[in-house]
């Protein structure tokens, strides 16, 4: 049976006993069950990982003492998506899990001239990137951004290779032949694409123009595959 694993934002240095957040402690006493002595490890999410044993628990309150710190590499490249809502929020939610657990590290909730509802769940968001992240047993958690203009993402400064995915017939790279960087961002469209006016300002402010294939997908679908392409090639 594999040792429980939680998220905690605000781990002290060692040794130190640690008293666990609400919900961690519920989830320990209530659903698992756990009892003092019992192990588990927590990470904070930006590479820290620490075995922690139960020194007490009650049905309010949960301590551990923390003890072997590792500290683990982050997944490369380094991957971000800037992915336009969409109107079904329950597709946006499983691209974020699914996205989560292949690694992508950014999500930028796009606006762009065809977004038709831009409704921003943060907090329903961030659960559903944590607990993406603890079942794929990572201990960095990707950086949810607010959302933002299409006009005002392309003009980021960023460094690595910078992408937008469309399905206007031009000329287009298929993802998977680009030569990898440790950096990356891809720009995935609305239900009804990229104007051309956006493409053209994209590829203006040096985005490349990609290809996810030959068939067209729907947004998060698009976002899943870049991941994928992103993430494995």
């Amino acid at each position: 049976m594999s040792i429980p694993f939680f998220f905690e934002p605000s781990l002290p240095n060692l040794p130190a006993h640690f008293t666990l957040s609400a919900d961690t402690a519920k989830h320990c006493i209530q659903v698992l069950r756990m009892k003092e002595g019992e192990m588990m490890m927590l990470t904070d999410g930006v590479g820290n990982r620490f075995d922690a044993t139960l020194l007490s628990a009650n049905k309010t309150q949960a301590v551990v003492l923390l003890s072997n710190k590792t500290e683990v590499a982050p997944i490369t490249p380094i991957s971000g998506i800037a992915i336009s809502f969409v109107k079904n929020p329950a597709r946006m939610e499983w691209f974020l899990e699914k996205a989560t657990e292949i690694g992508i590290r950014h999500f930028y909730p796009l606006i762009s001239t065809r977004t038709e509802k831009h409704h921003f769940k943060a907090a329903r968001w961030e659960s559903i990137i944590v607990s993406a992240m603890l079942q794929s047993q990572q201990s960095w958690k990707p950086i949810l951004h607010q959302p933002i203009q299409f006009n005002e993402l392309i003009k980021m400064k960023s460094e690595g290779l910078k992408m937008i995915a469309h399905c206007e017939k031009a000329e287009k790279a298929p993802l998977q032949n680009l030569a990898l960087t440790n950096n990356q961002l891809i720009l995935i469209g609305p239900e009804g694409d990229f104007s051309p006016v956006e493409i053209d300002a994209a590829i203006h402010q040096g985005f490349t123009p990609v290809s996810l294939g030959s068939n067209r997908l729907r947004t998060e679908t698009a976002g899943l595959v870049a991941a994928v392409l992103l993430q494995n090639r």
